[in-house]
């Protein structure tokens, strides 16, 4: 494990001393915690696997044939151009 040296201002040092005396963790630990969780959601936030998922996924739909003609039909069905 590396040690290092962070510049952090007071209040979220005494934030950290807070949380670390509630949770009966050492203040170390509680960054660890907070990095650990901090990788975790910047990891979902840059995962694309919900591309990959839903890639083809009304692919043998038999009641919408073509992706381009059911916009078209979904917007004619909402146009009205009277209103215009």
């Amino acid at each position: 494990m590396t040690r290092i040296l962070a510049d952090l201002p007071d209040d979220d040092i005494k934030w950290l001393d807070a949380r670390a005396v509630e949770q009966g963790q050492s203040r170390a630990s509680v960054l660890r915690e907070a990095v650990r969780a901090y990788i975790a959601q910047a990891s979902a936030l840059g995962n694309k696997d919900w591309i990959s998922r839903g890639a083809g996924l009304w692919k043998g739909r038999g009641e919408i044939p073509d992706g381009v003609e059911y916009q078209v039909a979904m917007r004619e069905d909402r146009t009205s151009y009277e209103d215009l």
